[in-house]
């Protein structure tokens, strides 16, 4: 899977979307025990799943009629890449800010 870093922080900007991936790290839930601590609609909830789904933030998979979620680490761990990535960088020119101005 290539990973769209725009797509998973767009997915993770909504605070529900957010909290579902908090409380799928802790193990899978159907979409029904997902969606209790919402006051959303069941149809609601679907639909950011669906969403977690579409960007790779999680996997989900049927047995029966029940519907369930999984997190799916690959793109937290391309999300995390990036941030790290921009972390070294900002990390390195304040570095070399603090050599600056310690030269006085």
């Amino acid at each position: 899977m290539s990973a769209d870093i725009g797509r998973i922080f767009h997915a993770l900007s909504d605070n529900a979307r957010r909290s579902m991936v908090e409380e799928l790290s802790n193990g899978p839930l159907s979409v029904s025990q997902l969606a209790q601590p919402f006051d959303m609609t069941l149809a609601a909830v679907v639909q950011h799943v669906n969403l977690l789904e579409s960007c790779g933030l999680i996997k989900t998979y049927k047995q029966g009629r029940v519907r369930t979620c999984e997190l799916e680490t690959t793109a937290l761990i391309a999300a995390e890449k990036w941030l790290q990535g921009r972390k070294r960088l900002w990390e390195r020119r304040l570095d070399r800010l603090g050599d600056v101005l310690s030269e006085d």
